[in-house]
């Protein structure tokens, strides 16, 4: 509870240094007096929430972003396995993906704009790009960092390719794989809202930069927050399905910046005896609970 707090409070000291900087019209180096209060984007989001146009353009972002990212999971994973585990197909795909894989997905709208007959497949395929390569890449590491033992053992125990695929390739490089959807879905948003600004019709993106062209800035500032938001719940639902998936894998408990226990000081006995005159056992299993201690550092350091 304590840390969600901090976060709300944190959250709460930049609305609130957003609010003063504006509302008093700060002009030090940065222009702060050409930005809306928050006041402002409160009252417009409000006004935008309550008509049709706003759940029109969230509904469509949404189905754009989720039905490339849903595609990039499936190409990148298979892709990044079949490299990973065939040489044919890294000698074959590889350098092919290695060019490709440089260019910007935004750039790509001008292929996108002859190859697909309607704006919509075009930013899926934008949106698919973006994705499929974080997937891709992040994919083919894990594999490769699989360890040869357990290959080996279910070989022994007469497993076959698609054994050894099922039971340890695919449950073996899921962290890594959820590492790169994490990452591909943050992208994926990057380059939807680009592509929506330049063919789109409808859409956060698209709806964003008409507030610009008409100097709408408390209306730009709607959706740049709605675009966070979206980023922040999409990502979060990426990573909780993930720590799901991978219930099975050893989890530490190990917790950043916890202080260790205080050494009990309810015996006072020990005060007559100085450091320097206390014997140090010269193994740890001489003390009561010495090799303990000794098991519970090693589980720490593993």
């Amino acid at each position: 509870m304590k840390r969600y707090a901090l976060r709300l409070v944190s959250l709460a000291a930049a609305l609130g240094l957003w609010q003063a900087l504006t509302s008093w019209n700060i002009d030090l180096w940065l222009r702060f007096s050409q930005f809306p209060t928050v006041t402002d984007v409160a009252r417009t989001f409000a006004a935008r929430v309550s008509g049709p146009d706003y759940w029109t353009d969230l509904t469509d972002s949404l189905t754009r972003i989720l039905a490339g990212f849903l595609l990039a999971a499936v190409l990148g994973v298979a892709a990044g396995v079949l490299v990973a585990r065939s040489r044919l197909a890294e000698d074959l795909l590889g350098p092919v993906l290695e060019v490709i894989r440089p260019i910007p997905a935004i750039a790509l709208v001008p292929v996108a704009i002859l190859l697909f007959p309607s704006n919509e497949q075009g930013i899926v395929f934008i949106t698919c790009t973006a994705a499929f390569f974080p997937v891709l890449v992040s994919t083919r590491h894990a594999v490769r960092a699989l360890t040869p033992v357990w290959e080996e053992a279910v070989r022994t125990m007469g497993g076959g390719r698609w054994r050894i695929l099922g039971s340890v390739v695919l449950p073996g490089a899921l962290p890594g794989v959820f590492g790169g959807l994490s990452v591909g879905i943050g992208v994926s948003w990057i380059c939807v809202i680009s592509a929506e600004m330049i063919s789109g019709q409808y859409g956060v993106g698209y709806r964003t930069w008409q507030d610009y062209t008409v100097v709408d800035y408390p209306g730009v500032f709607v959706g740049m927050a709605t675009i966070g938001v979206l980023g922040w719940l999409t990502s979060t639902a990426v990573e909780l399905l993930g720590r799901r998936l991978t219930r099975w894998l050893p989890r530490t408990a190990y917790v950043p910046g916890a202080r260790p226990p205080r050494p009990d000081r309810s015996d006072r006995s020990d005060r007559s005896v100085t450091p320097a005159a206390a014997p140090a056992p010269a193994d740890p299993a001489e003390v009561p609970g010495g090799a303990r201690s000794e098991e519970a550092r090693d589980e720490h350091l593993v």
